[in-house]
């Protein structure tokens, strides 16, 4: 048995098969191919490949370095194809030189990872034809606001931080949510991070009587204070951000810890895709499922275009896609008309989704 791993083999079979079948829609994938980010630019590249040939495409693939660069050559190279859209980019460097490239040639571009919020924010003074198939940059801290705020309205919680940017800000953005909802924190305070442990904190924590604690800092400092706050019997559950996707190191999250974070995609992806991923033996993980989602609205896009009349990026907005990761809408910005990002609760093992979130 072959392990489910993406190779040159069977790329190169899945394009053929996908230009074999196409039909006139045309798609550019900027990844990075090459360089520290080649992992992830393969993820994109397989995504998109395998959507193509699902959904009949001809595929054009442009290694755009994650550099502006490469993105710019990237952009010329599709506007002299003459694609009809571009799905992919994962760094701003190569997104921002390779917008007005593609603007001149009227090609919009759909991003699966480029998070910064000016991208779209300028539309009204670039025009740039770019749609986010992902989080904003600041999602994550207005998701952790507006979910919490929710969650711990009848609780005596605390907000602490460990002094970096990320920290404050996401902490920060909590305690403003809080605040405009009549909810005052029983304890705000930095935290010294990267220490054997916290049982100090934890002691502070414990006297100001707080139950619920968000910590605004890396997933192993959480893991510590959840490990402490059992040993002290604190009775404390801690919440955090992404940071918390990554496993912790040598201490394991407490059970019952939060996570705000967007789905482990291939949880909560079409069944039937997932196992069309698993027969081409390509793990599903990463990007590849928001680049096949990519692929999946160009198609839906270019078909409604063409029965309305209307240009490819007016069709991108405002109109719901049905993809393989669920329902997608993008707003007049270009932005996902509602964030992905969701809470989910480690049960010993994995973070699971809470209900009715």
């Amino acid at each position: 048995m072959r392990p489910l791993v993406t190779t040159l083999a069977v790329l190169a079979s899945i394009a053929f098969a996908g230009n074999a079948g196409a039909e006139d829609l045309v798609v550019g994938v900027a990844a990075p191919l090459s360089g520290p980010s080649a992992i992830l630019g393969k993820q994109v590249e397989a995504g998109a490949v395998l959507a193509a040939d699902t959904n009949g495409a001809t595929i054009k693939t442009v290694d755009d370095a994650c550099t502006a660069d490469g993105g710019a050559a990237a952009a010329r190279d599709f506007a002299a194809t003459k694609v009809n859209v571009v799905v992919g980019f994962l760094c701003t460097e190569a997104i921002e030189a390779a917008l007005p490239i593609l603007k001149e040639a009227g090609i919009p571009v759909i991003t699966v990872g480029v998070r910064t919020e000016s991208l779209t924010d300028r539309r009204a003074k670039t025009g740039w034809p770019v749609y986010r198939l992902g989080p904003r940059g600041d999602d994550e801290r207005y998701a952790v606001a507006r979910i919490l705020t929710r969650l711990w309205q009848k609780e005596l919680f605390a907000i602490i931080d460990d002094g970096t940017i990320y920290g404050r800000e996401i902490a920060e953005t909590l305690r403003a949510a809080a605040e405009q909802a009549a909810l005052k924190p029983a304890f705000v305070d930095t935290f010294r991070p990267q220490l054997d442990n916290q049982i100090g904190l934890i002691g502070r924590l414990k006297k100001a009587g707080a139950t619920k604690v968000f910590a605004g800092g890396d997933g192993d400092d959480i893991a510590i204070m959840g490990r402490d706050a059992a040993q002290l019997d604190a009775g404390i559950t801690f919440a955090g951000g992404e940071n918390l996707r990554t496993p912790a190191g040598d201490v394991r999250y407490a059970m019952g810890t939060l996570m705000i974070a967007p789905p482990e995609w291939a949880a909560v992806a079409d069944p039937k895709v997932v196992q069309t991923f698993t027969d081409k033996n390509i793990v599903p993980e990463g990007y590849t499922l928001p680049a096949y989602a990519a692929v999946e609205i160009a198609r839906a896009a270019t078909a409604e275009a063409a029965s309305s009349g209307k240009p490819l990026a007016e069709a991108l907005t405002g109109h719901e896609f049905t993809t393989a990761i669920g329902p997608v809408r993008f707003d007049n910005k270009g932005d996902l008309s509602q964030s992905p990002l969701r809470a989910f609760r480690f049960d010993g093992t994995r973070f699971v989704p809470l209900e009715n979130n």
